[in-house]
């Protein structure tokens, strides 16, 4: 009997099995009323692929580590908040994550503390991690990332509230040396002792955040302390009257780390009150630019022999409070209105500003007033 017939059927109907996709994955429902009713339980039972839907309400010291690919965690029926309670995963964090292509959305992080006082609501690690509309209180950190070299963290819409004091700097956000790093649409405020933002990645965009320490006591309120490849678009970035540094935005001050090492402040209002410092950038900076940018305090630069090389300076403008509505928007009648300079790089354009409390709002046609408000 000739079996090659039916062995050449077998054979089709496995390469056939093979090029099938797998099948999708489900949805995993956390909560009370739920098979799976811990975080870190979900944590062990999910898969790459899936979706974590999480009811609403607290989970006390229910703390976990996440490794899968494109993992969603999302809350649903409103806020889910995440008490440490004396709680970490791996003595790191309420969260840590090491997986590519991970999100988590609708989640607030609260009251990390470690042995280490290195603490964080959040610690990444490696891998792709987005997370929106999520809120950072009371921890030694807000997030902490790893200085994998190709890792990614994208990071919109949330809050980074009161940091816990210590004797060393603790930070609202830190970023080790990854890949790539965007944030917008964020609230960072009550710094103590550490950055407001930290982030030594290769390339980072800030677009249309509210940096501000008005109440706090932070160090530096944006800092790039490695160089990089850096645009910072549409911010308020506000210095409080206690720091503990008097630069408002640093860069490069730790050594050059990148290649390409670029510096674009474009249409940001920046607030430094008393003998606070606009900016201080290392002299091996490739090029600064700075457009249409509103400057609010004492019009200080550090380093001012570098200023004047810093060529690439156009429709910049120092003003004080009474020049500018409750929210920082220039005054109706003001003469500033319209008069900044066209961007002709589509990437430094400004498109989205900031809303409060949280959240962007696409800007109406070309941004024409210097400073972050259209």
């Amino acid at each position: 009997m000739n079996n090659a017939p039916h062995s050449r059927r077998l054979l089709l109907q496995a390469g056939l099995a093979l090029a099938l996709p797998a099948a999708r994955a489900g949805t995993l429902r956390v909560g009370p009323g739920q098979p799976i009713k811990t975080l870190v339980e979900a944590s062990r039972r999910a898969r790459d692929g899936e979706v974590v839907e999480v009811e609403a309400g607290e989970y006390v010291a229910d703390v976990a580590i996440w490794t899968q690919k494109d993992l969603t965690l999302r809350a649903v029926g409103g806020r889910v908040r995440v008490m440490a309670a004396g709680s970490s995963a791996e003595g790191k964090a309420i969260f840590v994550c090491r997986g590519e292509g991970q999100s988590i959305e609708g989640f607030d992080f609260i009251g990390c503390r470690v042995p280490d006082q290195n603490g964080a609501g959040v610690r990444f690690e490696r891998g792709s991690l987005r997370l929106r509309d999520c809120g950072f209180h009371d921890n030694e950190n807000g997030i902490l990332a790893g200085n994998e070299g190709d890792a990614r963290l994208e990071i919109e819409d949330c809050e980074f509230g009161a940091i816990v004091r210590h004797e060393g700097q603790n930070h609202n956000l830190y970023v080790g040396r990854i890949g790539r790093f965007s944030i917008s649409g964020c609230w960072f405020h009550h710094g103590q002792a550490g950055h407001l933002l930290k982030s030594r990645a290769a390339i980072n965009r800030v677009v249309a955040n509210r940096i501000s320490d008005a109440g706090g006591h932070a160090s530096v309120e944006l800092e790039f302390p490695n160089g990089g490849f850096c645009q910072v678009i549409g911010n308020y970035v506000e210095k409080g009257r206690a720091p503990e540094n008097p630069h408002l935005v640093s860069y490069g001050v730790e050594g050059q780390a990148w290649p390409r090492n670029e510096l674009h402040l474009v249409h940001n209002t920046l607030l430094a009150p008393g003998s606070a410092i606009w900016l201080r950038a290392a002299p091996w900076c490739g090029r600064v630019q700075l457009l249409n940018n509103l400057l609010m305090g004492n019009p200080y630069v550090g380093d001012q022999a570098l200023w004047t090389l810093w060529n690439e300076k156009y429709g910049n403008y120092v003003v004080d409070a009474a020049s500018v509505t409750p929210d920082l928007a220039l005054l109706p009648r003001s003469s500033l209105r319209g008069k900044a300079v066209p961007v002709d790089d589509p990437e430094l354009r400004q498109t989205r500003q900031y809303r409060v409390p949280q959240g962007t709002v696409s800007v109406n046609g070309r941004a024409r007033n210097p400073g972050a408000a259209q």
